[in-house]
């Protein structure tokens, strides 16, 4: 559910986050903070920002090596469990930045945008306007209403997303650091791990 609890008066989730709550027991998952890019009637599509892998950006994406490189680890990221031969790019504005379009970029929020990455940077200037990127194999997906009955289920907390979500250098430490900021019982919950077999 969203800050206030009530979950659906969101016309659209796009740009916040999908915190797993402890009663997600799906290990696609499980202690996952997921943000959300795509939100309508015809479902709801994200990335989880809180996996990353052991495989080097530059042994995948060359091109984008250096941007990765700037908001490190400078791996390739599990997205999630779909389309799993996917990669999907997020990437970070110079300076203050805008919430407005640039040719391979697309504003999600606050200097936060979804990277198009069939043009490597050196093929625009439009990408001299980035200053880091994060690169992550396959997505999360749900169907029309699914994510709406999870959320109905307490499945998730809707929550604001901040800048330094998409490119923090403790990835792993996410999911306690989101709830956390929050402040009152969903910082108690912080306390817990994200595994229930974990004590």
């Amino acid at each position: 559910m969203s800050e206030d609890g009530d979950f659906t008066q969101y016309s659209s989730r796009r740009g916040r986050l999908l915190v797993a709550s402890p009663r997600l027991a799906d290990p696609n998952f499980t202690g996952s903070v997921v943000l959300v890019l795509d939100d309508g009637p015809e479902g709801t599509l994200g990335v989880i920002l809180n996996r990353p892998g052991s495989v080097p950006v530059g042994e995948i994406l060359g091109g984008w090596e250096a941007l990765a490189q700037a908001a490190p680890p400078a791996v390739m990221f599990h997205g999630g469990p779909v389309a799993l031969n996917s990669v999907i790019g997020l990437a970070h504005l110079r300076g203050s930045g805008d919430a407005g379009s640039h040719a391979g970029w697309v504003g999600l929020f606050d200097g936060v945008g979804a990277l198009d990455l069939a043009s490597p940077p050196s093929a625009g200037e439009d990408h001299q306007l980035l200053d880091c990127a994060r690169l992550f194999t396959g997505y999360a997906g749900w169907g029309p209403g699914q994510l709406d009955g999870e959320l109905a289920e307490g499945a998730w907390f809707v929550l604001a997303a901040e800048e330094t979500d998409v490119t923090t250098d403790s990835p792993e430490a996410l999911w306690h650091d989101v709830l956390r900021r929050q402040g009152g019982d969903m910082a108690m919950l912080a306390a817990f791990p994200p595994h229930p077999s974990v004590n």
